[in-house]
């Protein structure tokens, strides 16, 4: 499972995470009562929003610089 995800599965999961519950959240705001749609449909956009800091976090630690471009000359 490791090795599908990159050498950061925790990053991908949690942005996993924070991206399924953001959608549930924002689509739940959406058939809540008036009096309280806004604080879901707020929650879940900020939930998914927060996820992007992972999914960048994950794709930073995931990229790979061949050693000879790291060499000062």
């Amino acid at each position: 499972m490791g090795t599908r995800l990159g050498r950061c599965p925790a990053f991908a999961l949690l942005g996993l995470i924070c991206d399924a519950l953001g959608l549930l959240i924002l689509l739940l705001g959406l058939v809540a009562p008036l009096s309280s749609w806004d604080f879901f449909v707020y929650l879940g956009a900020l939930l998914l929003a927060f996820s992007l800091v992972f999914w960048v976090f994950w794709y930073t630690f995931n990229i790979e610089v061949p050693l000879r471009e790291l060499q000062c000359s």
